[in-house]
């Protein structure tokens, strides 16, 4: 089976909570930590009326939440053109989570027509800056062959960058390559170093994964 975690499997809040602690210096202001503590209050059509002005206004952070908004249709109809056209917003500033999401957006066909070039080129954009969920799924790629050539050992690196920052999808990933021996010679040690830190944050493959080791 596939070895791949990427995309909306884990659905949209995988793409909104890492954005919700943003830093001051991107963050406009008070609408968008608002906009926050309305999201996880579920209360997200406040969250959506928080989020539009500054997003309007150009903040990548706002522009990426609304764009999750859209994709999950919370607290607004769900339109995935929309959400689309504000990853693209906050993809063209160079901002990291945008190229990830519009990476996705291509690689799912989510509002535009499927293309794996261009999903590969918006992850690359991300994975570039460390973002974990961009190093993972340009991983992801690699592994598949969709859009790069196939290429075990690449795929494994960038497997590598994201599970050492924490990206317990990346960690799954990267267990999994050590257990079958692509790209890296089997080493059952080094895959259950990782599966163990995916199983630990309740990532229930990674327990599977992990019992079939002992």
């Amino acid at each position: 089976g596939t070895i791949m975690t990427i995309g909306f499997r884990f659905f949209a809040l995988v793409v909104i909570l890492p954005l919700l602690v943003c830093s001051p210096e991107i963050a406009t202001g008070g609408a968008v930590d608002e906009g926050a503590l309305a999201f996880e209050a579920k209360d997200y059509k406040r969250a959506a009326e928080l989020w539009r002005p500054p997003a309007e206004k150009g903040d990548p952070v706002a522009q990426c939440n609304l764009a999750a908004l859209y994709i999950a249709g919370y607290g607004v109809p769900q339109d995935p053109a929309k959400a689309f056209q504000w990853y693209r917003k906050a993809a063209e500033q160079g901002y990291a989570d945008g190229c990830n999401g519009l990476g996705e957006m291509y690689y799912n066909g989510l509002g535009v027509s499927k293309d794996d070039a261009e999903a590969v080129r918006w992850y690359r954009k991300a994975a570039d800056q460390g973002n974990s969920n961009g190093q993972n799924n340009l991983g992801a790629m690699y592994i598949e062959g969709r859009g790069v050539p196939k290429d075990n050992s690449e795929g494994l690196r960038w497997f590598r960058l994201a599970a050492e920052k924490g990206s317990v999808n990346a960690q799954f990933n990267l267990g999994r390559m050590c257990a079958a021996g692509r790209g890296v010679p089997r080493n059952d040690n080094e895959a259950i170093f990782w599966l163990r830190k995916a199983s630990r944050k309740g990532y229930v493959k990674a327990q599977a994964a992990l019992g079939g080791l002992y």
